[in-house]
């Protein structure tokens, strides 16, 4: 059974890994298909490199494009590949450009399509990734959910029952396997002298909050309030695009923030694990935190990731400064004593398993 897996993002790469990592030690016949939705060294190459993935068979260089254009560049890129390779399944993940446009490459080849990451709604359909993941679950054979709780989306929205298959989410395949490996090289924290549980991470890239001066500098408005309460340093990892906005709109940065480049994710493992709080407009990182056992406000008002906040890893905050402090306020001193939801970290094994069972 021949396997197409197709990526484009560095959430792709950390997910996937484990998946990657699976059809290599059981020397599966598959192939790769990199969009090349992130490009940059920091925010794709790195971590092949770091995570010892195989470059990808195929790399379409896609690059900063408006969605249309994007998506459908891909779309033809794809096509041409999966005419010469005729895999049974193509497998992707999640709700990007990217996602979107290997699903409608393959359903129309009628080539089988898995989505990992499926079932996730923010019943916000001015976020483009919402839109993506409706399309992309609508469209897909083999459905494999992180949770119930994505399960019952899928249910409720009519998909049958027998396309869907409760996974868990291979976010945790990923810290399972890497957080040993990232605790063994020097510490990041060392680097940016930092102490372990003295520091808040926050991220934020979501075209909503930075492309909007007047909610970006509500943002670090509401950073100054906090660190004046908690006097806590705060490290700031930039995207390139919030880079960007920052020096567009001639928002001053305070000087207790400390920005820094985008990390590769052994760092970035590492500064999430022994931060003392996240605040982040990431759905990843809503996993991510929450299966570290590190509390989370979330930058938005709405979230895909609802099983983080039943399980009280996770806060909704907005964007709004006073809401933003009064969630830190709540969080901060959690007893971090929730269940990880995701999985067991064997999902991996378990979608690729179903798989050959499924195409036999």
């Amino acid at each position: 059974m021949k396997i197409g897996v197709v990526i484009g993002t560095r959430p792709d790469i950390i997910k996937l890994s484990p998946l990657i990592r699976y059809l290599e030690n059981t020397k599966a016949e598959y192939f790769m298909i990199h969009t090349g939705q992130h490009y940059s060294y920091n925010m794709d190459k790195q971590f092949f490199e770091e995570l010892n993935l195989p470059e990808p068979k195929y790399n379409l260089g896609i690059g900063s494009k408006s969605h249309g254009e994007m998506t459908g560049t891909m779309l033809v890129g794809i096509e041409k590949i999966l005419v010469d390779e005729k895999p049974p399944v193509v497998l992707v993940l999640g709700d990007t450009n990217t996602t979107l446009a290997g699903v409608l490459a393959a359903s129309k080849m009628h080539i089988k399509v898995g989505h990992i990451e499926a079932g996730l709604r923010s019943y916000d359909k001015k976020m483009p990734e919402e839109v993506n993941r409706i399309v992309a679950d609508h469209l897909s054979d083999y459905l494999f959910t992180p949770t119930s709780v994505s399960y019952g989306n899928l249910i409720s929205e009519g998909i049958l029952r027998d396309k869907i298959y409760i996974s868990g989410n291979p976010i945790v395949d990923a810290i399972q396997q890497n957080l040993p490996i990232a605790e063994k090289k020097e510490l990041i924290l060392d680097r940016l002298k930092i102490d372990k549980k003295n520091y808040f991470l926050v991220t934020t890239h979501r075209p909503e909050n930075v492309d909007n001066k007047n909610i970006l500098q509500n943002i670090f408005d509401a950073l100054k309030m906090i660190h004046s309460e908690y006097n806590y340093d705060i490290i700031f990892p930039v995207h390139p695009r919030t880079k960007s906005c920052i020096k567009n709109f001639e928002i001053v940065v305070p000087e207790f923030v400390k920005t820094i480049d985008p990390l590769g994710y052994l760092d970035f493992i590492q500064l999430q694990n022994n931060a003392k709080l996240i605040l982040t407009d990431s759905g990843g990182i809503q996993e991510e935190s929450c299966v570290l056992g590190v509390p989370c406000v979330t930058l938005r008002e709405h979230t895909e990731r609802p099983e983080t906040i039943d399980v009280g890893s996770n806060i909704l905050a907005g964007t709004d400064k006073d809401r933003i402090c009064d969630a830190v306020k709540l969080m901060v001193n959690s007893e971090n004593s929730w269940e990880n939801p995701y999985g067991d970290g064997t999902s991996a094994k378990k979608i690729i398993q179903y798989l050959h069972k499924k195409l036999k």
